[in-house]
């Protein structure tokens, strides 16, 4: 589920119809219910006329289902079933589920497995009760990578190279609020180093607090990212360092013993180094030029 940015225009294996195509499915959001024209060219910054096309295109194909009523489209059954299929695929959705369920109990914390998307991470899986009322997510919802703990823990288990990637994205799409969000990422993976798990209190949503715990595969998948968060009167930074984290990690490290040969081998820990420029982050993103 990586995604990297836009391939260049002399990418001639690259269908730019296809990719445009799919940017269309990809504007509908859970809840959002109807969209019409005009808004689907807002939401992936292409001409009106060139999304008429795509929409009559993907109505004739079963993936669209117009409603003439309001001039606008819903996903049809053909698209929802490419989502339903992926999930199906996903074991680690399915394996989880009793991990989670019982962090969740608990906690009192909403507990979520999400995997990328561009820029952001997409829940494929979610335990929560009466007790999260105010963590408002679901299967399909999405959430920054730079600024909650799910992303963060998603972003230092990354490769150098996919790693540096998506620094140069960030930088390109936040333009001046990067920094603020780089000396995040920095001392997340200063975290990662020291505790294994990432926290973000109220840094993505002022009253949201949670941690976060990756998941590396050897099977060529992910990596794969888990949470526990909830209202941020009810974790407060205290406990998510000294209960919600480690419980959160205990429970990845019981799915990766679950997945038996699956799951990747653990480096050993190391400090940090610090830089005068601001640290393993700052120091990537300034050898980008």
């Amino acid at each position: 589920m990586k995604r990297s940015g836009k391939p260049a225009a002399t990418d001639r294996n690259f269908v730019v119809a296809l990719a445009r195509g799919l940017d269309v499915l990809r504007a509908f959001r859970p809840n959002d219910g109807l969209l019409g024209n005009q808004e689907i060219a807002a939401r992936t910054n292409l001409p009106k006329p060139t999304i008429s096309r795509l929409t009559y295109t993907l109505t004739k194909l079963g993936y669209l289902t117009p409603v003439p009523r309001f001039e606008k489209y819903q996903l049809a059954p053909a698209a929802m079933a490419l989502g339903y299929a992926a999930l199906a695929n996903l074991g680690v959705k399915h394996l989880s589920e009793p991990f989670r369920d019982e962090l969740m109990r608990q906690t009192g914390g909403a507990c979520a497995v999400g995997a990328r998307d561009r820029l952001s991470m997409i829940y494929f899986g979610q335990s929560r009760s009466s007790m999260t009322v105010g963590v408002q997510l679901d299967v399909g919802s999405r959430i920054p990578i730079a600024t909650t703990a799910m992303g963060r823990a998603y972003f230092w288990a990354l490769p150098t190279e996919e790693r540096a990637q998506l620094l140069r994205e960030f930088r390109e799409h936040y333009g001046s609020r990067w920094a603020k969000m780089r000396d995040g990422l920095e001392q997340a993976g200063e975290m990662v180093s020291k505790y294994g798990f990432v926290i973000s209190a109220g840094e993505w949503q002022d009253d949201v607090h949670a941690a976060g715990v990756a998941l590396t595969l050897n099977d060529g998948t992910g990596p794969y990212a888990f949470n526990c968060g909830a209202p941020a009167f009810r974790f407060t930074e205290e406990r998510l360092l000294n209960d919600i984290g480690p419980r959160l990690l205990a429970m990845v490290r019981n799915i990766e013993a679950a997945l038996g040969g699956l799951a990747a081998p653990h480096q050993k820990k190391t400090e940090p180094k610090k830089n005068k420029s601001g640290g393993k982050v700052a120091g990537i993103v300034e050898g980008l030029g």
